[in-house]
C-alpha cells in the first residue's frame, strides 16, 4: 500500500461504519461502538474491553456497559451487514464458481467457568478436549473475495439444564441447545432472506456426517459439496444395503474407473495436487434425489478424503473438487479474525456482550475484505473513488 492509501483506511472505515449509525438509539453509543471497531482494527495487542477502551480514552466501565445492556440491535446490525455484503458481491468477478456459502465452526480457550458457554470440550484450535467455548459461523466466498456473515454460540447440554446459570449469564430463556448443523441451518436461513442465494455450500464431515442435515439442504434446493467421514452411511447401485464410504472406493463400480488428476490452487500456500473418482450414491432407499460420493487422494501424501454432492454427474469433477476444497477459505477468516482482529479476545461474563463482541470482529472482517477488494481494482458497489 502507498502512504496515500494508508491514509484513506481511516476515512474509508468511518464511511464504512456510517451505515451501521442506525441501529443505535443514541450518539454517544455510535460513538462508542466506532471506538471499540477501531480497537478492533488496532495494532493493540489484547482486543478485549479494558485495552481497547483505554486506547480510545474512554472509561473501562463506559465500553463494558455498551456492549453488555447499551441500546443496540446487534441482531437488526448483522442482517445490515449481510444486506451490505449482497449488494458488494454484484460487482464482483467470481472465479467460475460463483457464491460458495462456508459453514465452520472455531474455538477459543478460557478460563473459569463464567464465560457463557464454556465448559470441558473438544476444542478445535488445539486439537484435544480442553476448557472453551464453540462458535458456529457461516461465510462467503467469490472469486478471491472472502468474508464471514454470522457467529452464534453454540451452548452445550450442560448449560441448556442449568436455567438459572444461564439467565446469570443473560442467555435468554428461548435460546436452548441445539446441534450445531442446526445453527449452520439457522445461519443459512438468515443468509437468504437476507437476499444471499449461494450457488454452493461447503462444509466439513462433523455437519457431512448427519443425514438430516443433507436431506434438509436437499428440501430447500441448495447444492452442496460437504466432506463426510469415512463411515460415511449410502447405498450403491440396486442394494439397499448399507455401505460405508471406504467400502464404496473399493466396490466394482469405482474399480472400473482410473483416477483423475487435478492441480488445485490455493492463494498462500503451494499448489496441491489431488486424484479424485465420482462414485453414484443414495443416502437411503427413501432419498428422494441421487448424490455422488466423491473419493479424493493427495498425490503427495496419499491423504484420502471423502465428499458428498447433490448435484448432477453432468457437473465437472474439477469444478466439484474445487468447491469442497473452497473450505480452506474460511480457515484463513479464522486466522485473520483470531490474530488480527480479536474474535477470541473477549473476557465477559454476559452473553450479549459475546454477541455483540463478534458482531464487531464480523463488520471489521467484512470491511477489510471489502477494502482489499477495493485495492485490488476490483470495485464494489457504493464505494467512491477509482480503482488502482
Amino acid at each position: 500500500m502507498t502512504e496515500h492509501q494508508v491514509r484513506d483506511v481511516g476515512v474509508a472505515f468511518s464511511q464504512f461504519l456510517r451505515r451501521f449509525d442506525r441501529y443505535f438509539l443514541r450518539r454517544p453509543a455510535i460513538r462508542l461502538f466506532r471506538g471499540f471497531c477501531r480497537g478492533l482494527l488496532s495494532d493493540v495487542d489484547r482486543k478485549s474491553v479494558e485495552p481497547i477502551a483505554l486506547a480510545a480514552g474512554v472509561s473501562v466501565r463506559t465500553m463494558q456497559v455498551f456492549l453488555t445492556q447499551g441500546v443496540w440491535d446487534h441482531l437488526e446490525h448483522r442482517n445490515g451487514l449481510q444486506r451490505r455484503i449482497v449488494d458488494a458481491l454484484s460487482a464482483f468477478a467470481d472465479d467460475g464458481l460463483g457464491t460458495v456459502g462456508l459453514l465452520d465452526e472455531t474455538s477459543a480457550v478460557k478460563k473459569g467457568i463464567m464465560t457463557p458457554g464454556v465448559q470441558r470440550q473438544w476444542c478445535g484450535s488445539v486439537g484435544k478436549k480442553e476448557n472453551c467455548i464453540v462458535t458456529v459461523h457461516l461465510g462467503v466466498a467469490c472469486g478471491r473475495f472472502k468474508t464471514l456473515l454470522d457467529a452464534e454460540l453454540y451452548l452445550p447440554k450442560s448449560w441448556d439444564a442449568d436455567r438459572p446459570r444461564c439467565r446469570a449469564a443473560g442467555i435468554p430463556d428461548d435460546l436452548r441447545y441445539r446441534s450445531k448443523w442446526l445453527i449452520g441451518l439457522e445461519q443459512l436461513g438468515r443468509a437468504r432472506a437476507n437476499g444471499l442465494n449461494f450457488d454452493w455450500l461447503t462444509f466439513d464431515e462433523g455437519y457431512g456426517r448427519v443425514p438430516a442435515f443433507l436431506v434438509l439442504l436437499d428440501m430447500v434446493e441448495q447444492n452442496y459439496v460437504g466432506e463426510v467421514p469415512i463411515s460415511f452411511s449410502c447405498q450403491v447401485g440396486r442394494s439397499h444395503r448399507a455401505r460405508r464410504a471406504d467400502w464404496v472406493r473399493n466396490c466394482a463400480a469405482a474399480r472400473l474407473q482410473e483416477w483423475r488428476r487435478f492441480r488445485l490452487r490455493r492463494e498462500s500456500e503451494a499448489d496441491q495436487v489431488w486424484e479424485a473418482k465420482v462414485i453414484p450414491i443414495r443416502l437411503s432407499r427413501w432419498s428422494p434425489a441421487c448424490h455422488q460420493l466423491i473419493v479424493a487422494r493427495n498425490v503427495a501424501t496419499g491423504e484420502i478424503k471423502y465428499f458428498v454432492t447433490n448435484v448432477p454427474c453432468r457437473i465437472g469433477i474439477e469444478r466439484l473438487l474445487r468447491v469442497a476444497f473452497s473450505r480452506w477459505k474460511v480457515e484463513h477468516c479464522f486466522r485473520v479474525l483470531k490474530s488480527e482482529v480479536g474474535l477470541t479476545h473477549y473476557e465477559g461474563r454476559k452473553y450479549t456482550g459475546l454477541m455483540r463482541h463478534m458482531i464487531a470482529c464480523l463488520t471489521v472482517l467484512a470491511f477489510t475484505a471489502l477494502h482489499t477488494k477495493h485495492l485490488w481494482g476490483e470495485k464494489s458497489g457504493g464505494d467512491s473513488g477509482t480503482g488502482l
